[in-house]
């Protein structure tokens, strides 16, 4: 059962990043159409983000009452009919209309399956699953430059509507390949709780692990927002090459979990983060050295592969740290915080590029790192004794 359901995951975290990229590559068709200026598309943005933290929240709650074949299924389908009513909006106030199912599955399907895979499969499935995400967010932009290329931006959200209609049908037919949210990798029984936030709070080593996952999306999508802004302000290369070095950051990032699958074979979820927290400081090293473009370009690409064990690493081992009965609660916890971290932080960096100097990029990056470093070695000491080891 477990292998037949295993590709079946893996198609559903590539329907993930399918529609995260479509607004950013739609939007310079859109927006003329519909009235609207320019920067509207960060409301659009906004709204997504604030229900998808909601679902996160959410997702403990409908997990245990409806087991997370449902949830996936359920949100999946929310998302498709989002994106087709994406596709039929002519007004601007109707994108924020259909925003707000889009955040809402959205949110609840990452939290469902991250937890699953972290209670049901082993680490190296993990990376592979987010690299699997890289790969969608890569497609969505390519479906929706064809549409663009026919004419039509709508054509772009229908394709991709239809296929979460076909992966909505496919897992509804594979509910009964599911395992109970009560059962483990090994089999074991557990029973499942729901906690609020205030008793999450309470458990050892809960705020260092929101502090840390806060910070380490506010680095990648800081770093992978404003990279060509950065090198093409601060470091004097053409807007077209920063272009293309930033999407290296991406690339290294999907490249980086692919890699990372294999790695966690010898080496553990802690020191998966370390490892990728040592990269990113290289990276940062790299481009912040006066040694010419190639070193940037390194860089970039360094940072990204950093990027790549990090978020995979510290999913997967939330029921380790914190005990599988409440890793679905915990799970959608992180999640909230990570989208909290990705959404305030890029534009604060924004602030400081134009009031103060763009070439704070890499030193800004560098404040985060050392900040999630500090976090995830208290994480690692204050939930020790989970894992057999001393505690301080």
């Amino acid at each position: 059962m477990a292998s037949l359901l295993l590709p079946l995951i893996y198609l559903a975290f590539i329907s993930l990043g399918l529609p995260d990229a479509l607004l950013g590559s739609a939007w310079p068709s859109m927006y003329t159409q519909m009235g609207a200026d320019l920067s509207w598309a960060g409301i659009v943005s906004m709204i997504i983000s604030a229900c998808t933290i909601l679902s996160s929240l959410a997702s403990a709650r409908l997990n245990i009452a409806l087991g997370t074949g449902k949830v996936t299924a359920y949100s999946v389908l929310l998302t498709a009919v989002a994106l087709l009513g994406f596709s039929f909006s002519g007004r601007f106030w109707q994108l924020c209309l259909w925003a707000i199912p889009y955040g809402l599955g959205a949110g609840s399907v990452d939290a469902a399956l991250n937890n699953y895979v972290s209670l049901h499969y082993e680490s190296r499935h993990m990376s592979w699953l987010h690299c699997m995400w890289g790969v969608g967010a890569s497609i969505g932009p390519i479906i929706m430059g064809r549409a663009l290329a026919g004419g039509a931006w709508q054509g772009g959200y229908r394709t991709i509507a239809v296929l979460q209609f076909v992966l909505t049908a496919v897992l509804l037919f594979s509910l009964r390949l599911w395992k109970s949210p009560r059962q483990t990798l090994d089999g074991a029984d557990f029973t499942p709780q729901q906690r609020s936030i205030p008793e999450l709070l309470r458990l050892p080593g809960v705020r260092q692990v929101v502090t840390c996952f806060f910070c380490y999306c506010a680095l990648e999508a800081t770093a992978g927002m404003w990279a060509a802004s950065y090198c093409t302000v601060a470091r004097g290369i053409d807007a077209e090459t920063a272009a293309s070095w930033a999407s290296l950051f991406y690339l290294g990032i999907t490249v980086g979990r692919g890699v990372c699958g294999f790695l966690t074979m010898k080496i553990n979820d802690q020191n998966m983060i370390r490892l990728g927290q040592a990269l990113i400081a290289a990276g940062i090293v790299l481009i912040l050295a006066p040694l010419g473009q190639g070193t940037l370009f390194a860089g970039l690409i360094t940072v990204g592969l950093g990027c790549a064990p990090i978020y995979p690493s510290i999913i997967h081992e939330t029921p380790i740290n914190f005990g599988r009965e409440v890793s679905m609660s915990m799970t959608g916890l992180q999640m909230a915080t990570a989208y909290v971290g990705s959404c305030l932080v890029p534009p604060l960096f924004g602030v400081l590029a134009q009031y103060v100097a763009p070439a704070l990029y890499p030193w800004f990056l560098a404040a985060i790192l050392v900040l999630m470093f500090v976090m995830a070695e208290s994480l690692h000491r204050r939930t020790a004794h989970r894992r057999g080891l001393p505690t301080e």
